[in-house]
């Protein structure tokens, strides 16, 4: 005989749902996390437990910016700042509606790779003269895959943005 599921089984259900995409990666980068403590943790324990950055960016004083993409399956970048003495300084999950809040019409389009990272995906639209980027993420809550798109003009500045639930998701509905 199976067991009526309770109120908190359904609310559960949505969690696991997105964990399970989220997959093994996500996982292994929690321990990875875990691992690291700022002030403490050197470059070679971020590479270690990180592998190669996707790139390396310039920092304020002196810094380095280990760029970490999850894309195109997952939903997180994470930026992992290394300070001129070789020791972690920060490490930060930079794909949040908060940081998507930040760009803005008129940027351009090196700005907006440097504060979220390699997009899931790049779409050319020639007829347009448009250039989409799709970043994966998951919402506040933590519990909806959405998308964020980025919209790039032929100066490759922004034009604008918007952010809608994961097709990809929806499609296997």
């Amino acid at each position: 005989m199976r067991q009526q599921q309770g109120w908190w089984w359904r609310a559960l259900r949505p969690v696991l749902a997105v964990l399970g995409a989220v997959g093994f990666v996500g996982a292994c980068d929690l321990q990875n996390i875990a691992e690291l403590e700022p002030g403490v943790s050197t470059e070679a324990d971020v590479r270690e437990r990180f592998g190669p950055p996707e790139a390396v960016w310039d920092g304020d004083d002196g810094a380095q910016v280990y760029e970490y993409s999850r894309q195109p399956a997952g939903h997180v970048n994470y930026m992992i700042t290394i300070g001129p003495d070789g020791r972690m300084i920060a490490l930060e999950q930079v794909l949040t509606e908060e940081n998507f809040a930040k760009v803005q019409p008129g940027m351009p389009m090196e700005q907006v790779r440097r504060m979220l990272g390699k997009p899931m995906k790049v779409s050319t639209y020639p007829l347009k003269r448009e250039t989409h980027y799709d970043w994966r993420y998951l919402d506040d809550n933590r519990v909806e895959s959405r998308v964020f798109t980025v919209v790039f003009n032929p100066d490759l500045r922004v034009v604008r943005t918007g952010s809608e639930p994961d097709p990809d998701l929806i499609k296997n509905r």
